[in-house]
């Protein structure tokens, strides 16, 4: 049988193929895009971080929308319609472009790499997370004034409530660890969109990950950025028609207070977010497949 020389491999035609990436060459698209993220000039970073923290609150409102009223159905059925509606706010960071601080946390990749600096990776993580704080907080406001929480004779801003006032009465470790499982499962739905081809691939990819931690309860510290602002607007502003619609009033939610929401939930799920994403996630991920690259 005749040998195939060089030049008759390269004129014959190429196989295409439609398999998924395997995980060692994830890793490389993934320190790769570490590279390209901590690279961002401040004003694109900012604009993206914005725009993400807008798509993760949107994810939010679908979120509070469904759960209002789904006190009447089991509760584990309740928490799966939430969670899989909930996965629209990633989803549109993924296809859409934008830059979420929890996935972000995947530059630890790059970094154990040497191929980009301390300094790099925590301007991207300060940046982003501001950013993704703007456009969160100004989506709660944008939605506080358009009294959709008004809607279901109250009972979404009744839900908004609750879940606001459930998130800031959680004690530290508590909120820390719900943080540590929430964003190992960001970063997994994240990490494995580097496996896709398409952009059908990466929606079906991200809806396990996060609809089993939006399900499951975990703290997500850029969607807290939606979820607490806009139960703490309805406390300070909603009028007296509201309450009276619901049956309650602002002071059955006395855990939530804006001191609440910045030490008590923010600051602990935000250091959980980190621990889950760039330890649990990136740098057991590094280990595996790119730590004999660096040796």
């Amino acid at each position: 049988m005749k040998k195939q020389s060089n030049e008759d491999l390269a004129a014959s035609p190429q196989i295409v193929t439609f398999d998924a990436i395997m995980p060692p060459a994830m890793a490389v698209r993934a320190e790769a895009s570490g590279v390209k993220r901590a690279s961002l000039d401040v004003t694109t970073l900012l604009a993206l971080s914005v725009l993400a923290g807008a798509f993760v609150a949107f994810g939010a409102i679908f979120a509070t929308t469904v759960s209002a009223g789904a006190t009447d159905m089991p509760y584990g059925v309740g928490r799966l319609l939430v969670g899989l509606v909930f996965c629209a706010g990633l989803i549109m960071v993924i296809i859409g472009g934008a830059e979420l601080f929890t996935g972000n946390n995947l530059l630890v990749m790059a970094w154990a790499s040497n191929k980009v600096t301390t300094g790099a990776v925590l301007l991207n993580w300060v940046l982003s997370f501001v950013g993704n704080f703007v456009g969160a907080i100004a989506t709660a406001a944008l939605m506080f004034y358009t009294t959709q929480y008004t809607f279901g004779g109250g009972s979404v801003g009744l839900a908004a409530l609750s879940i606001a006032n459930a998130k800031t009465s959680l004690a530290f470790i508590p909120a820390l660890t719900l943080g540590i499982m929430c964003n190992a499962l960001v970063c997994v739905a994240v990490w494995m969109c580097f496996s896709a081809r398409t952009n059908i691939d990466r929606v079906i990819t991200v809806v396990p990950p996060i609809a089993a931690f939006a399900a499951a309860g975990f703290e997500h510290s850029i969607a807290n950025m939606y979820f607490i602002p806009t139960g703490l607007f309805i406390k300070a502003g909603a009028p007296d028609s509201f309450w009276k619609a619901i049956g309650k009033t602002p002071a059955d939610y006395p855990e939530l207070t804006w001191n609440n929401f910045f030490v008590g939930n923010l600051l602990p799920v935000t250091i959980g977010n980190i621990i889950g994403g760039s330890i649990m996630v990136a740098a057991v991920y590094w280990f595996v497949y790119l730590r004999k690259e660096t040796a």
